[in-house]
Formats: structure tokens, C-alpha cells, sequence
């Protein structure tokens, strides 16, 4: 099911309907403009939808590529960070199992092929056998490496977000001298209409970068939050079956460890205490 909506083909068909939408929605009221001869008629009131169809520039159709391309990684990202996907139960389960059954070069093969998150933090460590210290050394990297890698594919969002306002100032002020100009064209004496008009439709590459802004920003924040709890938990996890592994290490002997006699040497006797030897006097002639 997750591989489903992961395919090229859905995002193609969401990106149609989400443009058919838009354009459902800013057709609906009507361009048309009433027939008949005579006096013509005052320009009528348009909404935002339809002044920006109406006005389409670069600065427009490049905020509209971005949402786009937004939108699919919205999409994937509520799909992809989760908790099933990047730590699945069955998994984790099944390494235990071989863990339990001491089935090592079967964990290795597991772990080798599983996507999951612990199987990836696991299999650098099972190749650092038996030193432990480089186990846990080498599981650590691949988690930082895999957490890495999580924050790396939301962060076009943030960029997009920090993006959406830039491109619609750019757009507002490309509209505003073009205003401008076309006030100065008239000698200073245009019709304020037409003035209100041009100011009303360089503002809507504002309202488009804020449209685009808003809602990379806030999903932004909310999986980096996602990924930050799935990341620290599925660390946890494979930390946990890294200790059911931990290879046997020496014991140290113990302190008060008395070490064997040599041949030929007495044991000392605990607790005896041992007399320096009475010097022999010199034989006088």
C-alpha cells in the first residue's frame, strides 16, 4: 500500500486534480462580460483567483511549480515518517527471534536486505564484531547517518517556505513599477481604476507567496517533530538489541587473588607474619 502511493503516477493524477481545482474554482464565477451595445459597462469586481489567472508572469508560474513540488513532499513525508515504516513491529520481532536463536549469519543477511531503520543501525555493528567498543561505535554513526538523512528530505520544505515570500515580494514589486510606469505614461493624470487595478494585481504575487509560505512552514515543523521522536526511539530500540548481542568480554581477576606458588617455594601461610633472620655473630680467633 505504502509503495502504491509512492509512485510517480499518483503524484501526476493529485498534481491534475489540484490544477483542475484551482481552475474549477476561479471559473466558477464567471469571466464573461454582459453582451449587448451601448455605454460600457464598469469594470467589474474580480477575486484573487481571477486576477491572478488573469495576470499570469514568470514570478506566478514559478510559485506554482514550487507548490507543486511542496505538495509532494508534504505527501510523502506523512507517508514515509512513520513509525511502521522506518521502525516496523515485524522487524524488530523477527530480530529478536534470530538474536534469541543465536542465528548470527542469519542476522547479518537480514539486516543486510531490511530497510527498516534498526536493521540499518544493526548491520554496521554486527560487521564490527566481536569488539564491542567498535560495535557500538559504527551503530552510532549509522544512526547519525540515517537521522541525517530523515531531516535532509523535509528540508526542501523549509527552503520552499523561505523561498514563497521572496518570489512574491519580487512579483509585488515588479508589479508596483510597473504601475508606476504606466502613471507616468499618463502624464500623472491616470485613471485611478486603472492605478487600484495594477496595485491590486502586483499584491496577489504576495498573497501567493504567502499562500505558498504558510503551509511548508507549518508542515515543516511538524514532521521535523515526527522524525526527531521516531529518530530518538528507534535509536533507543536498536541500542537495546545491540546489548543481546554484546559479545563476551575477559573478566578481570580478582583483587584479592592470591597468585599460585611456584615449584618449589612455599605457599605463605595467610595471616603469618614473616621474622627477618638473627644475624650470626662473627667466630673470634
Amino acid at each position: 500500500m505504502r509503495r502504491r502511493y509512492a509512485t510517480s503516477k499518483f503524484r501526476v493524477a493529485l498534481m491534475l486534480g489540484m490544477i483542475a481545482a484551482v481552475v474549477f474554482v476561479a471559473t466558477s464565477d464567471g469571466f464573461a462580460q454582459p453582451a449587448g451595445g451601448g455605454t460600457a459597462a464598469p469594470p467589474q469586481k474580480q477575486n484573487i483567483f481571477q486576477l491572478i489567472i488573469g495576470h499570469i508572469d514568470f514570478v506566478s508560474v514559478t510559485i506554482a511549480l514550487l507548490s507543486v513540488v511542496a505538495l509532494t513532499l508534504i505527501i510523502q513525508g506523512f507517508i514515509k515518517v512513520r513509525q511502521s515504516v522506518l521502525m516496523p513491529e515485524a522487524s524488530v520481532n523477527h530480530i529478536r527471534e534470530l538474536i534469541g536463536r543465536r542465528e548470527f549469519k542469519e542476522l547479518i543477511e537480514y539486516t543486510e536486505t531490511d530497510p527498516s531503520f534498526v536493521s540499518r543501525a544493526l548491520n554496521p555493528a554486527l560487521k564490527r564484531a566481536p569488539s564491542f567498543s567498535s560495535m557500538k561505535e559504527a551503530m552510532e554513526t549509522a544512526i547519525a547517518e540515517q537521522t541525517a538523512d530523515q531531516f535532509r528530505k523535509i528540508e526542501y520544505l523549509n527552503i520552499i517556505g523561505n523561498l514563497g515570500p521572496l518570489l512574491g515580494l519580487l512579483g509585488t514589486v515588479l508589479g508596483m513599477i510597473e504601475a508606476f510606469q504606466d502613471l507616468m505614461a499618463a502624464g500623472g493624470d491616470a485613471n485611478p481604476s486603472k492605478l487600484a487595478g495594477g496595485i491590486s494585481t502586483a499584491l496577489c504575487h504576495t498573497f501567493l507567496g504567502l499562500f505558498l509560505a504558510v503551509p511548508c512552514l507549518a508542515v515543516f515543523g511538524i514532521l521535523r517533530t515526527m522524525v526527531d521522536r521516531i529518530t530518538i526511539q528507534a535509536a533507543l530500540v536498536s541500542e537495546e538489541l545491540l546489548l543481546l548481542i554484546k559479545p563476551a568480554e575477559a573478566k578481570p581477576a580478582a583483587a584479592g587473588a592470591v597468585a599460585a606458588p611456584r615449584p618449589g617455594v612455599a605457599a605463605p601461610v595467610p595471616g603469618a607474619v614473616r621474622k627477618a633472620p638473627v644475624p650470626v655473630p662473627p667466630t673470634v680467633p
